[in-house]
């Protein structure tokens, strides 16, 4: 059952399509690094398209009818959008669901230090990485600094091509004899992952010569940080400050076929179900897309999947549609059809080994179902019936759409999970989907700009058919 690369199918209107949405995507990727600038970007396309914030019917009690649409966030972090469809929401949705956060370094709450005439951040690794991936690599600083009478500032450091960058240093290997007969998991230690930020001390006058000299060069910082955000050293303990490589996302290839940036696990799939969300028009079931935070990190917390915005916001939208009550919120979640959009492993040719060839994700060769993760024996796995595979693929088929099935390498090797398991909890129908990535988690991930393409039509079929 080898599918086909859709590159083959392609005409010259289907290339300058795909180039058109693949441009929009990198556009994203460099704008929506953190799961905060995400949600902003993913506003700013909504409320372009029509969306409306939900609190302001809410705060109006206005009510919702079909062709409405609106947008529900969750702490920056998380959006819901709806297109409320014609059909009475007691009979479900249509949802894509993923996710917005990726793999980083975070900065920890007691960071700043100085040793040696060299200033450091001090980090804690955020999901999984292959921790030696991150080193001598040019890095950018992401996120807010909240202070203690509520204002907050943005901070990106790192992106601008006058701004400076920053790096997690790594031993030479002329001195790293030791280090190589390690362990790939423990050649670079998690708490070594510190990112040196300077090494030019503070000009003293001649009054402050005579105070304490030490750590002038994590004063210097702590004076630049004062005159360019106005904050102060404590501030940090209320900071949400990511580490992610610097730098814009970039064709790949001599024939530009690929896309090489940071996040694409999961920001592919984001990008795509945003996109097919704005372009469905008046369907017949009401369309949602979901976009949620802490994936990687198991989706805990209040603004990961398995936090109750997503049902209060259903809540919502019922009440302001007129459906009353406790049951018609369990009958409109039990009735919906579900894509949990995330990425698959593509297969390396470099790393065949850690594949099983026939159940494999190709590069070109479209969307990619993967019926269960979960890990061996399909520990924490979602395992979609094959009623609704069978229903899902003849909504493809009727598209034209290009896709393939796999599973997440050799049963054995490893395994994943993704969000699709914590809705299948409410008796919906879920199976996950999405792009095939190379270099998955590492901090520049490659993908297709075929499958990218794909996925899209895929997903908007989905929405108008399903």
């Amino acid at each position: 059952m080898e599918r086909k690369n859709a590159w083959k199918s392609y005409n010259k209107t289907d290339e300058k399509n795909l180039e058109k949405l693949c441009e929009g995507y990198k556009d994203y990727l460099f704008k929506g690094k953190t799961e905060r600038e995400g949600t902003k970007y993913m506003i700013e396309q909504a409320e372009l398209k029509g969306y409306k914030n939900l609190e302001s019917y809410i705060a109006k009690n206005k009510k919702l009818k079909a062709g409405d649409k609106v947008y529900a966030v969750n702490m920056n972090k998380t959006i819901a959008l709806f297109n409320i469809g014609k059909k009475p929401l007691e009979e479900g949705m249509n949802i894509l669901g993923a996710h917005l956060d990726s793999p980083r370094l975070d900065v920890k709450q007691n960071p700043l230090y100085e040793s040696d005439d060299l200033a450091y951040l001090d980090t804690h690794y955020y999901g999984g990485i292959k921790k030696y991936q991150w080193v001598t690599l040019p890095l950018a600083i992401h996120g807010v600094v909240v202070k203690t009478d509520g204002t907050s500032v943005d901070v990106v450091i790192g992106e601008d091509d006058e701004d400076p960058v920053f790096c997690v240093s790594d031993i030479l290997i002329h001195l790293a004899q030791d280090q190589m007969v390690k362990k790939a998991s423990v050649a670079v230690e998690g708490e070594n992952l510190d990112l040196l930020i300077a090494s030019k001390p503070i000009k003293l006058s001649k009054d402050e010569k005579k105070e304490d000299k030490s750590d002038l060069v994590k004063k210097n910082v702590l004076e630049i940080l004062k005159k360019k955000y106005g904050m102060k050293e404590e501030d940090f303990m209320s900071a949400e400050l990511e580490i992610v490589p610097a730098g814009k996302p970039r064709d790949m290839g001599v024939d530009r076929s690929m896309i090489i940036a940071y996040g694409q696990d999961d920001k592919v799939c984001a990008y795509t179900s945003l996109i097919a969300q704005l372009n469905v028009e008046a369907p017949e079931k009401t369309s949602c897309t979901l976009l949620v935070d802490k994936e990687e990190i198991g989706s805990v917390g209040a603004t990961g999947m398995q936090s109750k915005f997503f049902e209060n916001t259903v809540a919502e939208i019922l009440e302001l549609a007129g459906c009353k009550g406790n049951l018609s919120l369990r009958r409109c979640l039990k009735n919906s059809s579900m894509l949990s959009s995330d990425v698959s492993a593509g297969f390396d040719p470099l790393y065949a080994s850690c594949f099983e060839k026939k159940n494999a994700a190709f590069l070109g060769r479209g969307m990619v179902f993967n019926k269960f993760t979960g890990a061996r024996g399909k520990s924490g796995s979602n395992d979609a019936n094959a009623e609704y595979m069978g229903r899902v693929r003849g909504i493809l088929e009727n598209n034209k759409v290009h896709y393939q099935t796999a599973e997440l390498g050799k049963v054995d090797q490893g395994g994943g999970g993704t969000i699709a398991y914590i809705l299948s909890l409410y008796g919906m129908e879920v199976v996950d989907c999405g792009v095939a990535v190379l270099n998955m988690h590492a901090p520049w991930e490659v993908t297709s700009k075929a499958d990218i393409y794909e996925t899209e039509k895929g997903y908007e079929a989905f929405l108008r058919e399903a």
